[in-house]
């Protein structure tokens, strides 16, 4: 029986007591008795957690002893002796042993969807300090790694973060891996094939190049195994879709392994950017079904990536025929409610982007020289966009450089002179080198921007290229923020560079690359706190969810994390060490570490059995 037949209703009672004015007092009091406790019951919390420094990043930033959750959301939060004071029969109890909590990290620009199916696949060199040990992790699964399968490396890592401060050679890496085909991915810039690889593929000295990339030859015309992103990534897409896929089974294990990586590292939201050979709605099932099932872990909205070049525009118009943004699978296709009493997780398609036309694409490659985009470009974009602004259909654009920035903001000026934004929320990607001038374009627009850690990966090579007057005020964040221009923080894991938070938490706070060069101005350096505001509250304002998330108070989501060290008084280096030992999604406990694991469910093995995260997991601890 429910709550709501426990508590006659206030007519029947007066009906059957109003003959006997002793017995309608007794039941009034009885009734609202039995209303209060009701009330009480509704209102206690289904967990408790104490002893904690607990960073509210309110407007005060508030420091608070304990926390109190219940229906997914904040009851309040206090100190130790007036929250305990709120416990009731089933309320759970966490002690936090004086760590520190924040709320948890929402990541604006992030490829979970893609990442999840293929992370059971992936040896990921993510966190590796040494390229002794990284090539030691390759020779050890590619020796477990079965016939028909291949060994992969799929970025998140660069030659800096190695103290040898290099990368692999093609000889390292075939005698690493011998017979059996690899394929090493080194962020967006370039991929080995060893030569089971070239073989396994049929790459030979006739092969031509594609129309978006270079098969590097040696003297003899034959190819090296080097796959050079030149003029763009579209080899290293296309190479990595020609390798073998999971099974469903597989597959649904792979990702609900990968968001439990991400909740272990602090992740309770993340934006997802679409990507590369990831199509709608095929490639969505495995996401969709563990919505259905109330299995995700993360909050999860996501962005329609448009596929193949010449088909951008019919691809949308046949999205805004079929697709409602916000609808999620709370009702799926065969009728069933299965959330119960948890509250909704979002899951839903938010937007057009991060791609919108091909012919747009300023890829992000600071090895060679910035991509001139084509002249057809504006008349392809205005279409795309057009059609989203009309419907309002929310949407983001991969912009890498300034100059792209400029082409991409006449066309949005234009269509808004014809159809008004009004409102319509949108934002750019990345921007890493944006001007002033088109931050005020951007602001008058009310656009935002996403930006990403990929400065702390490709910062060296930035210099090589630009200088390093350039490179200190890439990104100009606070530029952004002192314009008033809605500003989120992300990754852009899990290939151009890690899905790590703390990496760009690092980043943010030093100025420091991943391999411990400091090259950007002190202006533009953040202190933790507003760091943490942009990888919190920040992501959520871009979307306008800064409403009930991202500060930990009354009646917000219950999101939030128990971490290893004292973010805020570390060292700055310990900052990359940093993970969580306990995540709360809403209310709900779905990671814990050794220390609190008697309140999370176990963790099931990686399937299939060989898969490198049996042995090594992800982001390599130090």
């Amino acid at each position: 029986m429910g709550r709501a037949s426990v508590r006659p209703s206030f007519s029947l009672l007066l009906t059957l007591a109003l003959p006997n004015m002793k017995n309608f007092t007794l039941l009034l009091y009885t009734y609202f008795l039995l209303a209060t406790m009701q009330g009480i019951a509704q209102n206690s919390p289904t967990l408790i957690v104490h002893n904690a420094k607990i960073h509210t990043l309110d407007h005060n930033n508030s420091v608070k002893q304990a926390i109190a959750v219940a229906d997914g959301k904040i009851i309040k939060t206090g100190t130790n002796s007036e929250i305990l004071k709120l416990k009731a029969k089933n309320t759970t109890l966490i002690d936090a042993k004086g760590s520190t909590i924040i709320p948890g990290l929402f990541d604006s620009h992030m490829h979970i969807i893609r990442g999840g199916r293929f992370y059971n696949t992936e040896l990921r060199w993510d966190g590796v300090r040494s390229l002794k040990k990284a090539l030691s992790m390759l020779k050890e699964q590619a020796e477990r790694t079965p016939s028909g399968q291949w060994v992969r490396v799929v970025g998140g890592w660069n030659a800096y973060q190695f103290e040898e401060k290099r990368l692999p050679t093609l000889d390292e890496i075939n005698e690493a891996t011998g017979n059996v085909p690899a394929f090493i991915l080194h962020l967006y810039g370039h991929a080995y094939l060893n030569k089971a690889g070239i073989a396994a593929l049929k790459i030979d000295a006739d092969t031509p190049n594609p129309s978006g990339g270079l098969i590097e030859k040696d003297t003899n015309g034959n190819p090296t195994g080097m796959l050079i992103a030149e003029p763009n990534a579209y080899i290293l897409y296309a190479t990595l879709s020609k390798l073998p896929e999971l099974s469903n089974e597989e597959k649904v294990n792979s990702t609900k392994l990968f968001m439990s990586e991400m909740n272990r590292l602090g992740v309770t939201a993340i934006m997802d950017a679409g990507g590369g050979f990831q199509n709608y709605p095929d490639d969505y099932g495995i996401t969709t079904k563990l919505c259905e099932e109330n299995a995700l872990t993360v909050r999860m909205p996501y962005y329609l990536f448009a596929q193949k070049a010449g088909n951008e525009l019919a691809d949308y118009t046949k999205w805004i025929s079929s697709v409602e943004i916000g609808d999620g699978c709370d009702v799926p296709s065969d009728g069933a409610k299965r959330f119960g009493k948890m509250p909704k997780m979002e899951y839903h398609v938010q937007g057009g982007g991060e791609n919108l036309v091909m012919s747009a694409g300023d890829f992000e490659n600071f090895d060679k020289p910035r991509p001139e985009l084509s002249p057809a470009m504006e008349g392809q974009l205005k279409a795309v966009l057009s059609l989203l602004i009309k419907n309002r259909w929310p949407f983001r654009i991969h912009a890498t450089y300034n100059e792209s920035i400029t082409r991409f903001l006449n066309v949005i000026e234009e269509i808004n002179q014809e159809t008004p934004l009004d409102g319509l929320l949108w934002f750019f990607d990345h921007a890493e080198t944006v001007s002033t001038e088109n931050l005020q374009r951007i602001k008058k627009l009310q656009g935002g921007i996403a930006i990403q850690h990929r400065m702390a990966y490709q910062g060296e090579n930035f210099i090589k290229r630009y200088g390093k007057k350039a490179a200190a005020n890439t990104v100009p964040i606070k530029k952004m923020m002192e314009m008033g221009i809605k500003v989120g923080m992300g990754t852009d894991g899990t290939r151009v560079a890690s899905y790590n938070p703390w990496v760009g938490l690092y980043w943010l706070s030093t100025g420091k690359t991943l391999g411990g060069l400091k090259y950007m101005s002190e202006e533009n350096i953040l202190d933790r706190t507003t760091a943490l505001k942009l990888f919190t509250q920040g992501s959520a304002t871009l979307i306008n969810l800064d409403k009930d998330r991202g500060i930990l108070k009354e009646n917000y989501l219950a999101d939030f994390i128990l971490l290893s060290d004292d973010y805020f008084t570390t060292s700055e280096d310990k900052i990359l060490n940093i993970e969580s030992k306990l995540t709360i999604v809403n209310g709900k406990v779905v990671y814990a570490n050794e220390e609190y694991r008697n309140y999370a469910a176990p963790q099931p093995k990686a399937i299939p059995e060989w898969s490198p995260v049996n042995y090594y997991g992800g982001y390599q601890k130090n």
